[in-house]
């Protein structure tokens, strides 16, 4: 029997210990541990299908970004999960916020495992790479190396268990084209030839849930003729005998992290329910695709949620309002953040954009600074990280039962599989 100090310390050996190979032995031996605790990661593919059926309804799954604190946040998330009894939830990280929140897949992955296992959770873990995004100006440069950098970062994921990817290249798609087909037609072909790729790094039995985009988030909403060409053009280069993306990111009006006002307030967001609707009916109906995403979603008003699942949103990407529950909580240490404001307006000046006050910069790029002090937000004192965590478990709780997936373990039971 493995004991929660051990556990504990396992996990902060796998993150910080100086030596690369204690490192990976200590993930090791966490993932292994978490296989004889009935803890498997997977693929929430099958459960998407079912939705694409018609075979249920009514649920919008959510899907975290952990920037920071993601072994304890993680903890919080599976302390409110068995409490509510969903099995409906995805946990997930950015290509980028990899990179800024210095935590690598591999990392990632074990956090995760290891608050499972520290909160005795049983079961599915869904764990997903979220945005993997083309630069359009490399890509216009060089699409091979662009590409390239994609399917890189896209093996090293699925290698350390992610078996959810999210291929974002509609930041390639050109308005100025005449036609929707020409528009499109560099985001449907590189999310066609990532599905691929994708389909031939799956392990034995997994079929891993592929995501496309077709509006960039922040950009203007998405409509059912984009949808349509996309789509069109994406199944005709796939060709016959690949499976598909489960599902489509689109835009209805939101921003990642909102619209921040000039004293550092976020501005009421007018959210398109029925665009969201209309677009799933045809994703579903015409194309045996799950369903909509709906990105930059956590920082709307709480009462939003429960529209969700009425729109018959498939998936709802969520990050900030987690992130700023932290960061505004009186128990986070201000002499802390204040350290921690100074570097990011050291280290990130370049991003602060003309006519930006410094409370627009700050909390635009805040997110930036869990990477620089990852050490000293995972040993918060006790007291301090308790109260957080239970700020955020109110959180968690409240959208778990406002996006309907509370009693949701046996509906993933029923459709999805842990791997061979």
């Amino acid at each position: 029997m493995v004991s929660s100090s051990t556990i504990d310390e396992m996990i902060e050996r796998a993150v910080f210990d100086s030596d690369p190979q204690r490192r990976e032995s200590y993930r090791r031996r966490i993932r292994d541990l978490a296989t004889t605790r009935g803890i498997f990661l997977a693929s929430i593919q099958g459960l998407y299908e079912a939705a694409a059926q018609g075979l249920y309804s009514n649920r919008t799954v959510p899907a975290i970004n952990i920037r920071g604190l993601t072994y304890h946040v993680a903890r919080a998330i599976f302390r409110t999960a068995l409490k509510h009894r969903v099995g409906a939830l995805i946990f997930e990280i950015a290509r980028t916020e990899m990179v800024y929140t210095d935590q690598p897949a591999a990392e990632y992955v074990t956090s995760v495992l290891a608050a499972a296992i520290r909160e005795g959770f049983r079961g599915l873990v869904f764990v997903q790479g979220d945005h993997f995004q083309l630069n359009q100006s490399r890509f216009a440069l060089n699409p091979q190396e662009e590409v390239k950098a994609i399917e890189d970062a896209t093996r090293d994921a699925i290698s350390a268990g992610f078996l959810n990817i999210d291929i974002d290249s509609s930041t390639l798609v050109d308005l100025e084209k005449p036609s929707l087909d020409e528009q499109q037609k560099n985001n449907y072909t590189v999310a066609a030839d990532m599905t691929r790729f994708i389909r031939s790094l799956e392990p034995k039995g997994v079929t891993i849930s592929v995501g496309g985009e077709v509006g960039e988030v922040g950009k203007a909403n998405t409509t059912v003729a984009e949808l349509r060409a996309f789509m069109k053009g994406y199944l005709k280069r796939l060709g016959t005998g690949i499976k598909g993306i489960s599902k489509i990111a689109v835009q209805t009006g939101t921003t990642h992290g909102g619209v921040v006002l000039p004293d550092g307030s976020i501005a009421d967001v007018k959210l398109d329910f029925k665009t969201i609707e209309e677009l799933g009916k045809v994703a579903r109906e015409e194309y045996g695709v799950g369903g909509i995403v709906q990105h930059g979603a956590s920082t709307l008003p709480e009462e939003m949620f429960e529209l969700f699942p009425k729109a018959g949103t498939l998936e709802v990407h969520l990050a900030t309002e987690f992130q700023n529950i932290i960061y505004d909580s009186p128990y986070f240490p201000r002499d802390l953040l204040n350290k921690m404001y100074r570097y990011i307006t050291e280290k990130y000046s370049n991003e602060w954009k003309p006519g930006d006050t410094q409370e627009q910069f700050l909390y635009k790029t805040r997110k930036k600074a869990f990477g620089g002090f990852k050490r000293e937000t995972w040993h918060l004192p006790e007291e301090n990280l308790g109260e957080i965590m239970s700020a955020l478990e109110n959180k968690f709780s409240l959208m778990f039962q406002r996006l309907n997936v509370t009693d949701t373990v046996e509906l993933v039971n029923k459709y999805c599989r842990k791997p061979e």
